[in-house]
């Protein structure tokens, strides 16, 4: 939860410093006269206030902490069920070498190359020809 927080106040720490490229701003608009060093004054302002806040609104902080314990089993439920898919999605693909010998021999074989060739052995065969004559010997044999 705590990193989760930290993320959030480094992205808008980042967007803070980047430039807006938008229409040129006056001196003379408070927007303009906020530096870098103001923006990281406010920011660790705003984290320690952030401290103080359980001892503030001590009901919010206790309804916070149980939506983050339920938002917490949420999320270890659904990690245990990616890795559930991901373990059985594996061991099928470790099973299909063993399927047809050890996985040692399967990885000795060379992958076999799918073949593009469509026609079939009627396709294949030769064309039907006629017999050729036999040539005749002059000597009468």
């Amino acid at each position: 939860m705590f990193s989760l927080l930290r993320m959030a106040l480094f992205l808008c720490v980042v967007l803070a410093l980047l430039p807006t490229g938008g229409a040129k701003q006056d001196a003379a608009t408070p927007s303009a006269q906020i530096g870098a060093t103001d923006a990281v004054a406010a920011a660790s302002a705003t984290v320690s206030d952030m401290w103080n806040f359980c001892a503030r609104q001590p009901q919010a902080c206790a309804v916070g902490s149980h939506a983050a314990a339920a938002f917490g089993q949420r999320a270890e439920a659904g990690a245990k069920m990616v890795y559930g898919l991901i373990s059985e999605r594996a061991a099928s693909e470790r099973a299909a070498p063993a399927a047809t010998g050890s996985i040692t021999e399967a990885a000795r074989k060379p992958a076999a190359k799918t073949s593009q060739d469509t026609l079939s052995a009627t396709d294949i065969a030769p064309a039907w020809r006629a017999a050729r004559p036999v040539p005749h010997n002059k000597h009468g044999a």
